[in-house]
């Protein structure tokens, strides 16, 4: 059975930094584009980022580029987002989703992330 688990999510104060992880299992990890979304209180899912099957190529939503990094360690079947400069409004509950978009899209339970001094 395919799973997602997201991790790393906390408090943090604005201008400081989390790193979000994305344990994969039961499909073929390195054969998907995979991708993180959040969704903020009271709002839609956010697509931010997609990550290419061997990680060489990356396209990020325009509010958080240059902030974040996604990266993926196929031999883990990990994927990673770095997240720097952390700002009030990039408060969310974030996701790692497998196929972003199409019928057979997957994502985990979530990790929250809370922006506050």
């Amino acid at each position: 059975q395919a799973q997602l688990v997201e991790s790393g999510g906390g408090l943090v104060q604005p201008g400081g930094s989390l790193r979000l992880s994305c344990a994969a299992s039961g499909f073929t990890f390195n054969k998907f584009v995979m991708s993180w979304v959040r969704q903020a209180p009271g709002k839609g899912l956010e697509w931010l980022s997609d990550i290419s099957t061997d990680g060489n190529r990356t396209s990020y939503e325009t509010s958080v580029k240059g902030r974040f990094i996604a990266s993926r360690d196929n031999a883990k079947n990990m994927m990673y987002l770095q997240m720097n400069g952390l700002k009030p409004e990039d408060a969310a509950v974030y996701y790692c989703v497998k196929s972003y978009g199409s019928d057979s899209s997957l994502r985990g339970q979530g990790t929250q992330v809370i922006v506050s001094s």
